[in-house]
């Protein structure tokens, strides 16, 4: 699995010309407390609400990137995404954890 640290993210949010989907896998609890602009929120745990929607909700063609805490849910939804047919997807090392502390320490660490 493939992988991008939160400096490499902080830039390509800042700059990106090309489409990316940008999923945060953590819980609405989690998102209400520390956030990134533009990530779709699509908790892990409800899988099972999103999973019927997956190919409504995102195109497997188009480059994706994957957010949780600290990278292990959202590792773990790369894979399932690979295996799914999605054939670009970016798992974000380090997390929003990592994000606060190396790009933005206005985002909340918890």
């Amino acid at each position: 699995m493939e992988s991008i640290d939160v400096n490499d993210l902080a830039q390509r949010l800042a700059s990106e010309t090309k489409p990316i989907q940008l999923i945060d896998v953590r819980e609405p609890e989690e998102v209400a407390i520390a956030a990134i602009e533009g990530f779709e929120n699509l908790p892990l745990s409800q899988s099972q609400e999103w999973i019927p929607k997956l190919l409504d909700i995102l195109d497997p063609d188009v480059e994706t990137l994957v957010l949780c805490h600290h990278g292990i849910r959202s590792a773990y939804t790369c894979q399932w995404l690979q295996a799914q047919g999605f054939k670009n997807v970016l798992n974000i090392e380090g997390g929003i954890d990592a994000y606060s502390l190396c790009v933005d320490r206005s985002v909340r660490r918890y």
